[in-house]
């Protein structure tokens, strides 16, 4: 068979997978994003905590924990595999599991700069384990936290119609590629109906953390403007100061 005449077979051939993504599906049939991840991610966040020195703890040991381990467990209870339901408390546990998270961590961070200036370091080995921690923690509670918010949270972003759906706080790379060609174009928000889970918030997370400014996803709203701001500030912060001053005290 000639070079052309594969060409035209392969051209007449439709691609399957392309074939599935292109089928639209009404959002408000769709199964919702799945528990597991989230779960997994706010456990980690968890642990890491836990795992902190005592003096960087903002409670005894196993006080927030626990309490972050029963707002899990309500959000849990709602959605135990699919987040296709949501109410008003389950809302407000949601975003209070993710503050609680978030401001314990800004805490730790600022009572492990207090112990670098003020003290007479000698374990700095501890210090830098202890700022990676903090750090870690920050790209999976910003992650959560942006992942709660944009367009509704997760929730609404799979279970309302795209055209009622809250104004985005981010604008991910997939909703203005419909005019690209047509490998890219049939994976954009337009052609396949496609949405943001959590995994593309924790990457937006990772790049703002590292970068210290966002990358391909930008934030559009004041709130992920403040949020992305609060995290490039804390990461800056930790890598700058606190494992600068970890690993100068090592030598």
């Amino acid at each position: 068979m000639s070079t052309d005449s594969r060409t035209s077979t392969a051209r007449r051939s439709p691609n399957p997978r392309r074939t599935r993504m292109q089928q639209r599906h009404p959002r408000h049939e769709r199964r919702g994003e799945a528990r597991l991840p989230a779960m997994v991610a706010t456990l980690v966040a968890i642990m890491l905590y836990l795992a902190l020195p005592e003096p960087l703890l903002v409670a005894p040991r196993y006080v927030l924990p626990a309490l972050e381990v029963l707002l899990l467990i309500t959000l849990v209870a709602v959605n135990p595999h699919r987040m296709t339901r949501e109410n008003r408390l389950s809302r407000s546990v949601s975003l209070a599991l993710v503050g609680l998270i978030g401001v314990s961590n800004l805490v730790a961070l600022g009572l492990l700069v207090h112990a670098l200036v003020a003290a007479d370091v000698k374990d700095g080995g501890s210090l830098l384990v202890a700022a990676l921690q903090v750090w870690a923690t920050d790209v999976i509670v910003f992650g959560l936290a942006f992942w709660e918010l944009d367009r509704g949270g997760p929730v609404t972003r799979t279970q309302v119609p795209r055209t009622d759906l809250p104004l985005a706080d981010f604008r991910f790379s997939q909703d203005e590629n419909h005019d690209a060609v047509e490998e890219v174009a049939d994976g954009s928000s337009r052609s396949c109906d496609w949405a943001p889970t959590l995994i593309d918030y924790l990457y937006v997370s990772v790049t703002n953390s590292t970068a210290f400014s966002p990358t391909d996803t930008m934030p559009l709203s004041a709130r992920a403007k403040i949020l992305m701001g609060v995290e490039s500030i804390a990461a800056l912060i930790t890598s700058l100061l606190v494992i600068a001053r970890a690993v100068s005290v090592l030598h």
